[in-house]
This record gives structure tokens, sequence and C-alpha cells, in this order.
């Protein structure tokens, strides 16, 4: 392909996106393929020639459109957002033009140093303090791929940092805590490094957020048995309800066990500390204080398509003490007078992609004001469907809703009367799992996701995509009704026959 052959398809390319988006609410929120669609209808070979990229592009629309999920759906509820926007389209497209590997400033210093801007505008904008700033030459932000990712690498961190201050621990020894709650990152990273796990309880009546006398006794119990426990991962909006540790209580905790790393995972509702008025539900004041790390998603929420994951560090060294590896191909003048950040010391791998760019365009364009407004016309819309369940008596809250998201159930008819030797939970699964059965079955139409809290099953109504408006939440809450109705109807008559 020459130039003039890539400005020909370029052009075909960005109308082709447009109508996709144009046409977004008519598709099905959810793939209607079945498993092996794909494998079924593409050779098991490459080509041997080369083929016409026209008839490849018509392939896309053909073949792989159906096959693709549409989240950026205004009636997609399920798990949580993944932005889409088209400022993230843009910056990704002007990122490939200029394809690097980014391991090192010398490999092209714009998308190292621009990394380093858009991390401190991000941490302003969320009101992170001056020690997680790149500028203070002590902390630092750096773009990782997820969330799960960015654990990995505090883990990673946080191990080598507990046993260079506490040389004679034994490395089956050490622990990671998590909660019950925690997202599977914790336990993803547990596997990877080999270490166990331990997730601390946590309960409804605390809102399903760790508390510090919780800590506190597992800290005790632990270091009696031997154990070493070196990192807790600390969660704001937990994936199941939006729960909050009380990431206060258990910074006062670790002030006494100074060697423990606190990693807070605020992936999905980090973002909501742009504006003002959630800082307290998101914690900062305690963050500020107490936190080695935090790692919110900027592609969830905060309109930067995937993947720009966000994590800071009080202290840089932590990350590089862990994770610098240098041989001599990788060496440069910039690097060895530390006049320059080498990204590729604050993660996993060594090549990064040049995501800094996309979350760029993404802040130049809205501003602070624009994303802001983002944040709280999900909140508001989530407020209205929690006001659409508070009114209806066929439904109750299963948890306080959290931002943009809602966790509720369905309740048991007050006609139906329990056998003396009935378990209640289990008959109100029974009749919710129904319930989500048939939603799921409208696929095309809404999608929305399960969870289940201390063996509850329940609804997840999770609002963030870009284009959601009312008319859609009330479109959601139609579909809701009808399932509703039409499983109560076939689930009493199941136990009437029964």
């Amino acid at each position: 392909m020459d130039i003039e052959e890539f400005r020909k398809a370029g052009y075909q390319a960005i109308d082709r996106i447009c109508d996709y988006f144009a046409s977004l609410q008519d598709r099905p929120v959810v793939s209607q393929v079945q498993p092996g669609y794909l494998l079924d209808s593409l050779p098991t070979h490459p080509p041997e020639d080369a083929e016409d990229f026209t008839a490849i592009a018509d392939d896309f629309q053909k073949l792989i459109l159906p096959g693709i999920t549409n989240w950026q759906h205004p009636n997609f509820f399920a798990y949580f957002p993944t932005a889409g926007s088209f400022e993230g389209i843009l910056g990704d497209l002007y990122a490939s033009s200029v394809s690097n590997p980014g391991f090192n400033w010398l490999s092209s210093p714009a998308c190292t140093e621009l990394e380093q801007v858009v991390m401190d505008w991000s941490a302003k904008l969320l009101g992170l303090g001056d020690h997680f700033l790149n500028r203070n030459g002590i902390g630092g932000g750096v773009i990782q791929t997820t969330a799960s990712e960015a654990c990995i690498v505090v883990c990673v961190a946080a191990r080598a940092r507990y046993v260079r201050q506490n040389p004679e621990v034994k490395l089956q020894d050490l622990v990671i805590y998590t909660t019950t709650q925690t997202h599977s990152l914790g336990v993803k990273a547990g596997l990877i490094l080999g270490l166990e796990v331990r997730p601390l309880e946590v309960t409804s009546e605390d809102q399903y957020g760790l508390r510090g006398e919780t800590l506190q006794k597992a800290l005790v119990e632990d270091l009696a048995r031997g154990k070493r426990p070196f990192i807790l991962i600390g969660t704001v909006g937990s994936t199941s309800s939006g729960a909050v540790d009380n990431i206060g209580e258990i910074g006062e905790v670790l002030q006494d066990y100074p060697s423990i790393w606190l990693h807070v995972d605020s992936a999905w509702a980090g973002v909501a500390m742009a504006c003002p008025e959630y800082r307290t539900f998101g914690q900062l004041d305690p963050i500020n204080k107490y936190a080695s790390s935090y790692d919110t998603n900027f592609h969830k929420w905060g309109l930067v398509n995937f993947d720009a994951s966000m994590l800071w560090v009080r202290n840089r060294q932590d990350l590089t003490d862990a994770l610098d590896v240098t041989p001599e191909f990788l060496r440069t003048k910039q690097h060895d007078a530390g006049l320059a950040i080498d990204y590729r010391n604050w993660q996993l791998g060594l090549g990064r992609r040049f995501r800094s760019l996309k979350v760029w365009f993404v802040l130049r364009r809205y501003g602070v004001v624009g994303f802001r407004k983002h944040i709280r016309e999900g909140i508001a819309l989530n407020e209205y469907f929690v006001s659409l369940i508070r009114a209806s008596p066929d439904f109750e809250l299963v948890t306080t809703p959290s931002l943009a998201l809602t966790v509720f159930r369905l309740t048991v008819p007050p006609s139906i009367t329990l056998a003396e030797d009935e378990d209640v939970l289990a008959v109100q699964n029974d009749l919710n799992q129904e319930f989500h059965r048939r939603v799921s079955n409208e696929s095309d139409k809404i999608f929305l996701t399960q969870t289940k809290l201390n063996n509850t099953f329940c609804i997840r109504f999770a609002v963030g995509a870009q284009r959601t408006r009312k008319e859609h939440v009330d479109q959601a809450w139609d579909i809701i009704q009808t399932n509703a109705r039409a499983a109560t109807e076939e689930w009493v008559q199941s136990r009437t026959k029964g």
C-alpha cells in the first residue's frame, strides 16, 4: 500500500467508523453469533498472494462487526463501561502512525515526556497529592495496560521492598492481603508470584468495605503463625457492588507495620474524584496520606479508549529497584545521567505503546469541565434508575447505590408463603436467577450482569456509556419490568405445580 492508497483506505475507514457509531443504537447490544462462527468462516491458512484491501475492509464489515459486543451501546449496563471517544480513536490512530516500542527515553522522547505530563495532569484532575507527581522526582505515574497488571507490578515492588527491609524473611511465608470483595486481580497476582493470598472477610453491615479492626486481627493471627503479610490491596469501588474499604482505618493500622505496602485499586470509581463532591467517597484524603500506590482506569469511565490504566506510586525507586534491568544495549547517556525516565523499569514488559497521546487528546478536548460533566451525567442517570427501583414494590436494593452502579434484586411476591423448612435466601436466589435468565435472553436490547454478595444472587446496573441518556434508562426499565413479571409468574406456577 502506497501513500495514496493509504489515504483512500483511510478516508473509507473513517467514513465506516462514523457510520458504525451513527447506527450503534440500532445494533444489538451483545453479539448474537454462536461460538465458532468466525472459525468456520475463515480459511485455515493465510493467503498465498496479496489480497485487495477493499475486500479486506469489506470483510471487517461482513465478518468481524457481527461478532462485536457493542460496549459503547447506550443500552450497555453490564460490567463497567469501556470508553470509546472519537478523541481516543484519533489518538490511537496518530500513535500507530509513529509506531515505536517506547522502552526508553531515546526510543522516542515525546512518548516518555508526554506520559509524564498527562500522568501529572491526571493526578491533579483527581486531587492526588504532589508526592504522586512525576515533577517531584520522588513519586510519579505510569500508564499500565490494566489494573490487574498494575497490581502485579506493585506486588513485585512491594515484595522486593519487604525482603530488602526484612532480609531474614522466607519467600514462602509472604502473604498478599485482599478482601472477599477484591477484584480477581489480587488472586491473579498471587498465582503469578506463587504467593499465598488471604482474603479478609467483609460484611453487609459494613457495606462490604474492609475495616481497620479486621485487618488488625488478621495481622496478629498471621504474624503469630510465622506468616509475613507484605501488601494489602484496598479497593474503592469494588466490581460487585461499588464497595469502599475504609482506607483511613487501614492506613492507621499499617502505621505500626511500615514494611507493608498499601495499594488502592479504584479501577472504575477513581475517575469520579475529578468531581470535588465525590472525593470523600473516593477516600482522597486517606489515599494521599497513607497509600503507597494508587490505580484507576481512564479506559473505563474516563473517556480514554482501552487501554489506559493510570498507576501512581509514592516512591518510584520502589519500582525501579524491583524492575530495573538495563543490559548494555539498552543503556543511554540520558538515563545514566539521571536526566530521563525509562518507563520500561516501571512495568513488567520491555516495550510499551504510546498510550499517553490519546489521554492528551481527551483531556485537552474535554477539559476539566467536560470531564466532570460526563461523570456527573452518569451518576445522575443512575440516581434516576435508583428512584425507579425504590418506587417499585417488585424490587429492592441489595446495597447502597455507588456512584453510577446499582445492585438490586426482584422480591418474592407477598402472596407466596414459604414453608418453615425452606431456605429463604435459596428461594430468593432461585427467583432472581430465573429473572436474570430472561433478561439475558434479550441481550440484543439490553445487557446486565449478575453477581453474588455473601451468597445473595443479585443484578448489577452500571451506567457509564458515553451515549446513554434518560430514554435508554427508561427503555431498560421497561425490559426489566416485563421480564420480572414473566419470571415471577412462571416461578409462582412452578411452585404451585410442585
